[in-house]
C-alpha cells in the first residue's frame, strides 16, 4: 500500500511504501463495531449508584389508612412508584461493564480501520512532527498552514514540546502508536502519521 507523503503546506508531494498487512486489509466492520464497542465500554468507571426502597431514607409508618381516604394504598412512602422512593432495581457501584477482546481480533481490527483510513484518503505521512517550543500557537499555526482541523497525530516520538503544545488544541490529539485507539482512529477526520510510527505499527499489528 502506498500512502501520501504530506509536506509543511499539507500537500501531496510523494508516495510512501507501508506494509499491506496492516495498512491493505479487508474493511471488517462487525469486527471495527467490537473492538469499539469495547474500548468504550472498558473505559467506564462502573462507579454509578442509587438507593433502594430499604436504603432510602424514609419512616416505614403508613402514610393513611388501608380503606376510606379515598385515595390510592400506601404502604410507606419510600415506595418506588412514590416521588423521592427508592428504585425498585439500582444500580450498584460494583458493576462491571468490561469486554474482552482477544489479542488476535484486536490486531486484526486496528489494521482494518488503518486500512480503511488508508482507501479513503483520510491517512497520510509526514517525515516528522515537532515544535521548538511547548506553545499552543506554533502548532495551531503548523496545522492552519496544512489546512487541517480534525486531526490525530501518530508519532514515534512524542516529546515533551509537543505533548504541551497539543493538549489544549481542541480536536487534535497527539500519541504514540501504543496508545493510539480505535475510537479516536475512526473519529478523527484526518491521522498523520510519521515515517518512525509506521514501523513500530507494524510491529504491533502485521
Amino acid at each position: 500500500m502506498q500512502l501520501e507523503l504530506l509536506n509543511e503546506q499539507g500537500q501531496a508531494t510523494a508516495k510512501v511504501d507501508a506494509p499491506d498487512t496492516v495498512f491493505a486489509r479487508d474493511y471488517n466492520e462487525a469486527l471495527v463495531h467490537q473492538i469499539v464497542v469495547a474500548y468504550q465500554a472498558n473505559a467506564r468507571q462502573g462507579t454509578r449508584s442509587q438507593k433502594s426502597r430499604e436504603t432510602v431514607k424514609h419512616s416505614t409508618k403508613k402514610p393513611w389508612r388501608q380503606k376510606g381516604t379515598g385515595r390510592a394504598r400506601a404502604g410507606m412512602s419510600s415506595s418506588p412508584i412514590w416521588r423521592g422512593g427508592g428504585r425498585a432495581f439500582p444500580n450498584s457501584p460494583d458493576e462491571n461493564f468490561t469486554h474482552k477482546v482477544n489479542k488476535k481480533m484486536y490486531r486484526a481490527g486496528m489494521a482494518s480501520i488503518l486500512s480503511q483510513l488508508a482507501r479513503d484518503g483520510r491517512l497520510a505521512v509526514v517525515d516528522s512532527i515537532g515544535v521548538d517550543a511547548p506553545k499552543t500557537k506554533l502548532l495551531a499555526q503548523k496545522f492552519k498552514a496544512m489546512g487541517l482541523e480534525s486531526v490525530m497525530v501518530i508519532a514515534d516520538r512524542v516529546d515533551d514540546n509537543l505533548a504541551l503544545a497539543s493538549r489544549n488544541l481542541a480536536n487534535v490529539l497527539v500519541v504514540e502508536p501504543r496508545h493510539a485507539d480505535p475510537l479516536s482512529l475512526v473519529f478523527y477526520k484526518k491521522v498523520l502519521l510519521t515515517k518512525g510510527a509506521i514501523d513500530q505499527l507494524k510491529e504491533m499489528f502485521a
